[in-house]
């Protein structure tokens, strides 16, 4: 088993061991076991509130391992995702509106909104005469007012 415990300074030419792809929602877990595509099983022991970032490198301490330090850089998992789209940007702000006061996790851009796919959600966007796409691809949810996911 793997342990990362720290965040590294990001450079984007360090080498690392491998690329651990994460859900938006696993993506805030400070303390997680998930097993990488090589079958390895990868325990996150961050410092509590950690909320990680696509490209982020991790790090594993050297004690105990055969070959010293892990470095593992952080990739975002393609998910189902809905993506709303507007003729409008008030109409698009009334999507963001709504969504919100059901405090769902939203990626929100000057074009378009995306949250984690949800057959009562999308109905509710088009309700509002909106167009609603469902798709596979990273989800990079707003962090909310005090640094969490929602």
């Amino acid at each position: 088993m793997l342990t990362l415990t720290r965040r590294v300074p990001p450079n984007p030419s360090l080498e690392v061991d491998f690329l651990l792809a994460l859900s938006a929602e696993e993506r805030t877990h400070s303390r997680l076991r998930i097993e990488a595509p090589e079958g390895q099983v990868v325990l996150l022991a961050l410092p509590r509130g950690t909320v990680l970032q696509d490209g982020d490198l991790l790090e594993s301490e050297a004690e105990g391992e055969t070959r010293g330090s892990y470095r593992v850089r952080v990739a975002a998992k393609p998910e189902p995702v809905m993506t709303v789209h507007a003729a409008t940007p008030l109409d698009l702000l009334r999507a963001a509106y709504h969504l919100g006061n059901r405090h769902v996790p939203l990626e929100i851009t000057p074009t378009y909104l995306r949250f984690s796919a949800d057959a009562v959600l999308k109905a509710l966007v088009e309700q509002l005469g909106l167009q609603v796409q469902e798709a596979s691809l990273p989800f990079y949810p707003e962090m909310g007012a005090y640094g969490h996911g929602h």
